[in-house]
């Protein structure tokens, strides 16, 4: 009896996976392989600990989306709209786009630099890439999409072997990871910033909201959607713990200074052999080509959601002619941007990642408001540890975003003073 319980939970629960995993797995994009990787090399093993608050924020932040998404089948620029008015909701919206240009810009330039390692010009790599991204969208359906996606994240996994490869202090690691350390520099406290921007990035909960309601799940599977949830946070944490890890090993070992995350793939081989870097650059194509779809996607999902015009990839051209024209334009405009000699790459990457930890205050406090509103969420509003979580995740990242603007201004009036 048990046995049978179990295998029909289990069988539940393989028909409910899929938003959380997917949304926690294609956190791990180009831009936040970028970040992770410049993380190691420059700081070694010493901001692991960030990747613990790290955690424990997306897990509590996802949950909230997957339950407001389960309790009030609407999308949480849906929810916004409604309850802040449009004026608020246009700001933010702006913002985001503008954010979600630069990162899926970020995500072709994953593509390029990882088969530029396999002898592939970026001029063929990225317009077929994004071919093949838009006629999975466009032509395809959520099912197709969400198998395709689940394949990807698995192949994620392949920077574990990466970081084994490169052979690191264990015991470094552990104490990089137990012990938090932080140096009160711009780059320090950007690349801190980064790494929670890039871990948590704002349009994750649109997207995450978003499929829960397309895939239909109902609040009698809610338990297995938080599960859904664990796992793609899990996921999250521990592609980005080894990607730290075998950029610490080697490049910060070695003191060589990266630009972009193919720099890292590239500067792994003679440390870690050519597998561990070809493992590297395989990485980063699959979690670019994996982005390059989402993000754009997400971006169309929450715009056209806010604005009360149909969205979803199971409807057609017809159906939602406004949510493929924004899909389509944000991929033509990163395309462009990547394609246009000399782009400063690195910029666009930390910088996006920056400007998503500045957003995200912005996004969570609207959740919050909005998840503790018993008109909106009944009996299943927030309980005290995630309220807990959430507030003090938004008083802390407004506070290292003020530290971060201040840094550089302040030293740049020290040297204005003895000069």
């Amino acid at each position: 009896m048990r046995l049978k319980r179990f295998w029909q939970s289990l069988l539940i629960f393989l028909a409910v996976m899929g938003p959380g995993i997917i949304t926690g797995s294609v956190d791990n994009d180009a831009g936040g392989i970028t970040t992770y990787s410049v993380a190691g090399a420059l700081y070694g093993y010493k901001l692991l600990w960030v990747l613990i608050p790290s955690f424990i924020i997306l897990a509590v932040v996802q949950e909230m989306n997957a339950r407001m998404g389960v309790v009030t089948g609407m999308g949480l620029a849906d929810l916004i709209r409604e309850n802040f008015g449009v004026r608020i909701t246009f700001f933010i919206f702006l913002g985001l786009v503008i954010a979600d240009i630069g990162n899926t810009a970020t995500e072709f330039a994953g593509v390029a630099g990882s088969m530029m390692i396999f002898g592939v010009s970026k001029y063929v790599s990225v317009p077929i890439s994004a071919l093949a991204v838009w006629i999975l969208v466009v032509k395809g359906n959520y099912k197709i999409a969400e198998r395709i996606f689940l394949l990807f994240s698995f192949c994620l996994l392949s920077y574990i072997v990466s970081a084994l490869l490169a052979k690191p202090d264990w015991h470094q690691v552990v104490s990089g990871f137990m012990i938090p350390n932080v140096t009160f520099d711009a780059n320090c406290l950007g690349l801190i910033l980064g790494i929670v921007g890039t871990t948590v990035a704002p349009w994750m909960q649109f997207y995450m909201q978003s499929s829960v309601i397309e895939k239909g799940i109902k609040i009698k599977d809610y338990k297995l959607s938080v599960l859904d949830v664990l796992v793609g946070c899990t996921a999250t944490i521990v592609v980005a713990f080894f990607i730290m890890v075998a950029c610490a090993a080697t490049l910060n070992k070695n003191h060589i200074i990266i630009q972009e995350a193919k720099d890292a793939a590239m500067s792994l081989k003679p440390f870690a052999g050519a597998f561990a870097a070809q493992l590297f650059a395989f990485g980063l194509f699959v979690a670019s080509i994996f982005s390059a779809a989402i993000l754009p996607l997400a971006t169309a999902f929450y715009v056209c959601e806010a604005f009360g015009f149909e969205a979803g990839i199971n409807k057609n051209l017809r159906e939602a002619p406004q949510f493929y024209s924004l899909f389509t334009a944000i991929i033509l405009i990163a395309l462009i941007i990547i394609l246009f000699p000399n782009a400063p790459l690195i910029g666009i990457t930390i910088w996006t990642q920056v400007i998503n930890a500045m957003l995200l205050p912005v996004v969570l406090l609207s959740m919050i408001l909005m998840v503790n509103n018993k008109s909106i969420m009944g009996d299943y509003t927030n309980n005290k540890f995630q309220n807990i979580v959430g507030w003090a995740t938004v008083i802390i990242l407004i506070i290292l975003t003020i530290m971060l603007l201040a840094t550089p201004i302040a030293s740049y009036l020290k040297n204005l003073i003895r000069g």
